[in-house]
Order: structure tokens, then C-alpha cells, then sequence
């Protein structure tokens, strides 16, 4: 049985008539003996019948004896359903009985009415009226009164707790919400006591607790309660407060919204992590900041170029005339100064000129040993160069740009470090928030005027060998990710750390363990090369049969093959012999071969050569997952 069928069947076996209408003023629902109290006609009991047809058909059988005009009866009995409130109320019919109706809203609208035969009742006490002598006229309306006054107790009582119940839902479902929102909430009293909080502070704040009734502010925030006491207590003076700090535990960038109580004293609290907001305006502020640059210099770099070119014409032409060491040596320091002024001019451009910093997917280790492959040759012998990774994984960054600023952090180093000592370069994820890449040297370490103006364009403490551009496009380049960039002396030498924002790929760079089919060598390992460079573990074969063996064993994710292949059978025999793996071929021969021909029909075929790029387009790869 459904259990609409076991409701019915429980409300037909109360004594009392029930219905239920709704916001339309159409019947719900309804019990047995409704329908027999007022012997209604089926249609006015099944669901859906008009609350209107029921009244009329009551007026036409008498049920409130004689009315001179049914219809504007009708209409304000209607008119009084649609602004239901919660009643009580007794009358007698026309058939004499007596009935007491109470009457309760639903919060959904609508309406639910119980009512109860009380003639027995009224009898009793029409009966103790007349047959006893005992009891005064005063008694007896006392008591009648009394019995009137416990039956609308009841139905006020019935209709608390209702409201009890719905203002119990009420509290748990703004509860829930409030869980629901990515900010935290809370009140504390005129102590700084918390008196409530949706739990969210821990997700705000990474490392403070998130039960956090009863506790002081400086509790459950600890050190960062020194940044927030001053705006705390002009809230608690009366004075609402909006600021912004940064949670040094969990390197968090907080808005908060400070709000005094109106009704008593205390504050309403208001706080959410903007970090992702901040370094997004950091990165546009340094866009408009290089655009009006850009704007300012251009000009004045376009004229300065016209006018070293002819310094330029003009020394070549006076080498011509004039004859003697002496002249030749100021004629050549001329020329220099001009090409040195011509290089600048390049290095303001770089800083200057629209660049925007376009993150993708790169592995660190990859990354990092990339950039001491580039970096090492530069070094002396002398000069030990560390590496040290303390975050695993893919991360969105700008390699190319990322890979510039560390060049050029790494030959600052050298230059500090002279002919000996170690340069260390270590990276490293903090709190989820930032991802950190410091350049440290055993060098001399930076001045005090160094620490206060080096990321100042033009500052440079190499002399005349300088042009003071270096730090600044490096400071450039982490503006534009929203970063910041921090210069300092570590226990030996400087140390310069560069952080960015930490956002992590969808999907991590690796494309699996991939089987490379190649007899020459030399081939072979520039193939090896491009595969590893797209994130490609590689093993190789040189025959049909070696890479068939291969195989068996191990778990292949891809299948690179040649053609044209040492031993009896041809690379394009692959697919049929791994027909569970995906096997992609490769080729030097001309596209109207027979034998290449051939392979398109067993399996995709690429062209050689190819490039690094053609490699992870005709595999499939997105540019941006490698």
C-alpha cells in the first residue's frame, strides 16, 4: 500500500472532520468523515474541488439556515479564505447540532480546518444548567466559560507549536545556508567573545579552528589578531569598519567587514580570502602601469634611435677621414657608447612593449632542469650550481617569461659570486596559495640601498657595465602573473624570491610510457628527445619482433613506429600484431609510395621530418598538456 493510500486511510479513522485546502483554495485533501458531517457529493471531496462550489453547495442546503443574497455570502466567505488567519470558533447548525471549527495556515499556503461535534458537550452542560439547584447562574456561565476557554487553549496551544516547528526549520535551514557560503560569519559579544560563526573560518583562514563558540578573536586567530584588534574595537564603538590584511600563517590575502551590533553590543563579522582577486589586480594594475610606460617612451625612444643612428653614420664616416691612433680610439669609444645606447633602448622596449603573461601546464622537474641545462654553461668551473625542488607536480606558469627572470637572477648570482662559491635555486609551494622560486648566492650579499632601490629600473650597482634593466623586467614579469618579488641576505650571501600565484593544471603533462620503433640511432634519439619533451616516458626497439617482445611485458601507452625497419617485417605490421595498443607510424618516404600507401591504411602516418610540435599534433596533444 502507497503512502498516500496509509494517510488516507488514518485520517478516515479520526472521529473529528478534516480538510485541507491550498493556496488556490482547491481541496488537498480531506477524511471520510468531512464528507459525512456535511453530506457532501463525491465531487466536492475528491482532490482539486473548489473551495467555492463546496460553500455554495452548503448554502443551497441550508447549512447556515436562511440567506437573503447566497452570492455575496459566497464571495466573503472566499474573500476570507484568501487572508486566512489562525481561529477559533463555535456554532450551531441548522440541523441543530453544534460544532467548534479551528483553523490553521500552512506555510506553504493554504489552509488545514478540524472540526468537532460538541453538541454531546452542550448538552451536558445545558443539562447541569437546568437540573442543578447547587450551582449558581454564576457557576454555571463560570464553567461554560472555562470549557469555551480550555478548547481555544487547545487550538492555540495546536497552533504554537506549529509555529514552533516551523521556526525550528527556519534556524536549520538559514543554519545550512550560512555553512553553505564561502566566507565566514560570526557575531561576537561586547567581550570579543564569539556567540556564533558558520563554522568557515578554517576555510578562510587555513589552520584556525572552526568550533570556535565561546573563544576570544585573539584565539582563533592568533598572530593575525594584532592587524584586526584596531578595526574590532571602532566596530564595537559603533563605527563599521572595511579593511583588508594578509594572514602571514597561511599566507591568505582577508577582506573582512566589521558591522556593530544595533541591538546590543557587539559586531557582526564578515570575512573572505580575496587572494586570487588581489593578485588578478596586481597583474592588471602592472598592465596599465606598462601601457602608459609604453605609451611615454615610445616617442622619446623612437627619437633617441633616429639620433644614434646618426651618431652611427656619422662616426663611420669620420673614420674614413681622419687618420691616427688617437683619433681611431675615440671614434671607436664613440661607436661603443652609441651601441650601448642602441642596446638599452632594446631593453627598455622589452620592458615596455605589450607582453602578457600566458600560463600553461609545466612540470617543475622539467622545468627546473631545463633551466640548469641553460644556465650551467654560463658559469665558471668554480661555481657549483644547486637545485633544489620542494614541490612535486604541474603547475600553470609562463615558462618562457619564468625561465628569462631566472636566467637572469642566476648570471646576477655569478656575477655577486666571482670565480667560485654556489648559487642555489630552490622552489617550492606555500599553503596552497603561492608558488616560490628563490635565487640565493654566497656572495657578498645586497646593500642597504641595494634591498631599498633594486627593483628600481636603471638602478645598478656594476657601474658602467649595467644598465639597472635586469631586476626590473624580472619584477615586470611577476607583476604581470600577480606575484610579488622580494629581495633580502640570506645567512651567506643574496637571496631574491620570486612569488607567483599557485594554480594547478586540470590534467598533469604526462602522456605515459610510450614504445619508440626506430632502427637508426641518431633518429632514434631525437625522436626520444621530442616524446620526453611532451611528457613521455620512452622506451625503444629497432625491430618488428624486439618491440613486439617489449610489449608483452610492459604496460604501453603508445606505439611510435618507422616504416621501413631492420628485420623481416615492416613497422606497418604493428597494428596488426598489437591490435590493443595504439600504434602511430612514421615515415621518410613520399606519400604516392607503395609501402606508404600501404601503412595509411593500417594506421595514421606522420611525415618525417617533423617538428617538436607536429610530434604532439599528430599524437593528439593539446599544446597547453605538455
Amino acid at each position: 500500500m502507497s503512502k498516500d493510500a496509509l494517510t488516507q486511510a488514518g485520517l478516515n479513522l479520526i472521529q473529528q472532520a478534516l480538510s485541507i485546502y491550498d493556496s488556490d483554495l482547491r481541496l488537498a485533501v480531506c477524511n471520510r468523515r468531512f464528507a459525512e458531517m456535511f453530506d457532501l457529493p463525491k465531487r466536492l471531496t475528491d482532490e482539486g474541488a473548489r473551495f467555492e462550489d463546496t460553500i455554495r453547495h452548503l448554502v443551497e442546503r441550508g447549512e447556515y439556515g436562511h440567506v437573503d443574497d447566497p452570492e455575496s455570502f459566497i464571495a466573503v466567505r472566499v474573500q476570507q479564505a484568501r487572508a486566512f488567519e489562525p481561529h477559533y470558533m463555535e456554532r450551531t447548525r441548522a440541523n441543530g447540532r453544534t460544532i467548534s471549527v479551528e483553523g490553521s495556515p500552512l506555510p506553504q499556503g493554504g489552509w488545514v480546518t478540524v472540526y468537532t461535534d460538541i453538541t454531546g458537550m452542550k448538552r451536558q452542560e445545558q443539562l447541569l444548567r437546568t437540573r442543578s439547584e447547587l450551582l449558581s447562574e454564576e457557576v454555571l456561565r463560570r464553567s461554560e466559560e472555562v470549557s469555551a476557554s480550555n478548547r481555544q487553549l487547545e487550538a492555540t496551544n495546536a497552533a504554537l507549536q506549529e509555529a514552533r516547528r516551523e521556526l525550528t526549520e527556519i534556524e536549520a535551514r538559514t543554519r545550512l545556508t550560512t555553512e553553505m557560503m564561502p566566507a565566514h560569519l560570526a557575531r561576537v559579544d561586547a567581550a570579543g567573545r564569539y556567540t556564533f560563526s558558520n563554522r568557515r573560518l578554517s576555510s578562510v583562514m587555513p589552520g584556525r579552528p572552526s568550533e570556535i563558540l565561546g573563544l576570544h578573536v585573539s584565539e582563533a586567530l592568533g598572530p593575525a589578531y594584532e592587524k584586526v584588534r584596531p578595526h574590532l574595537e571602532r566596530a564595537l564603538g559603533g563605527a563599521q569598519s572595511i579593511f583588508e590584511f594578509t594572514d602571514e600563517g597561511s599566507s591568505r590575502r582577508i577582506r573582512a567587514v566589521f558591522t556593530p551590533d544595533p541591538c546590543e553590543r557587539g559586531v557582526y563579522i564578515l570575512s573572505h580570502d580575496v587572494t586570487e582577486e588581489t593578485q588578478a589586480r596586481a597583474a592588471l594594475q602592472q598592465t596599465k602601469r606598462r601601457e602608459l610606460a609604453a605609451q611615454l617612451t615610445s616617442g622619446l625612444a623612437h627619437d633617441f634611435s633616429n639620433l644614434l643612428t646618426i651618431i652611427l653614420g656619422m662616426q663611420a664616416k669620420l673614420a674614413r677621414m681622419v687618420e691616427g691612433e688617437e683619433a681611431e680610439a675615440l671614434i671607436t669609444a664613440t661607436l661603443q657608447a652609441a651601441r650601448r645606447g642602441g642596446e638599452l633602448l632594446n631593453r627598455i622596449a622589452d620592458i615596455t612593449s605589450h607582453r602578457a603573461w600566458r600560463p600553461e601546464p609545466v612540470a617543475l622537474a622539467r622545468f627546473l632542469r631545463d633551466l640548469e641545462t641553460l644556465a650551467r654553461p654560463s658559469l665558471p668551473e668554480a661555481l657549483a650550481l644547486r637545485i633544489v625542488q620542494e614541490a612535486e607536480g604541474a603547475f600553470l606558469i609562463d615558462p618562457g617569461m619564468l625561465q628569462d627572470a631566472a636566467l637572469n637572477l642566476v648570471l646576477n648570482a655569478a656575477d655577486a659570486c666571482g670565480a667560485s662559491g654556489e648559487i642555489t635555486v630552490a622552489a617550492r609551494a606555500v599553503q596552497d596559495t603561492w608558488l616560490e622560486l628563490s635565487v640565493a648566492d654566497s656572495g657578498p650579499g645586497f646593500s642597504a640601498e641595494a634591498l631599498a632601490h633594486g627593483l628600481d629600473p636603471f638602478f645598478t650597482t656594476k657601474g658602467g657595465e649595467g644598465s639597472g634593466l635586469g631586476l626590473a623586467m624580472v619584477y615586470d614579469m611577476v607583476k604581470l602573473a600577480g606575484g610579488e618579488v622580494k629581495l633580502g641576505n640570506g645567512v651567506r650571501g643574496a637571496c631574491v624570491t620570486l612569488r607567483l600565484p599557485l594554480r594547478r593544471p586540470e590534467t598533469q603533462p604526462t602522456g605515459g610510457l610510450a614504445l619508440l620503433v626506430e632502427d637508426n640511432p641518431e633518429l632514434r634519439a631525437q625522436v626520444r628527445e621530442m616524446l620526453t619533451g611532451i611528457g613521455h616516458s620512452v622506451i625503444e626497439a629497432s625491430s618488428v619482433e624486439e618491440a613486439c617482445a617489449l610489449a608483452e611485458g610492459l604496460e604501453i601507452d603508445l606505439v611510435l613506429s618507422d616504416i621501413s625497419l631492420e628485420g623481416a617485417l615492416p613497422g606497418s605490421a604493428l597494428p596488426g600484431l598489437l591490435p590493443d595498443l595504439p600504434v602511430r607510424l612514421m615515415t621518410s618516404l613520399p606519400p604516392d609510395h607503395p609501402r606508404h600507401v600501404e601503412a595509411r591504411q593500417a594506421a595514421p602516418v606522420l611525415a618525417k621530418p617533423f617538428t617538436s610540435d607536429e610530434l604532439r599534433t599528430f599524437l593528439g596533444h593539446r599544446r597547453d598538456a605538455a
